[in-house]
């Protein structure tokens, strides 16, 4: 499954979601897909699609947008 197919499978079926279980299907949804072979190069590029399932991919990927630029180690300050 390529990007822009995860993207539209998403946006397809989050229209008909409960607004209260975004955030758990979007997870599930992220585990059915490593389940099923997709990359973790993949889920990256599908970054920036759409906040619900940026979460769930950054959660998977265990990636805190947040702090990364902070856990820089060639960062050599004095």
């Amino acid at each position: 499954m390529d990007e822009s197919q995860i993207v539209d499978v998403w946006t397809l079926f989050k229209e008909y979601m409960d607004k209260k279980n975004l955030d758990v299907a979007a997870e599930r949804f992220v585990d059915l897909l490593a389940d099923y072979g997709v990359d973790d190069h993949t889920l990256t590029q599908v970054l920036g699609s759409d906040n619900t399932l940026d979460n769930a991919i950054n959660y998977f990927l265990d990636i805190d947008a947040e702090n990364y630029e902070e856990d820089d180690p060639w960062d050599d300050e004095d």
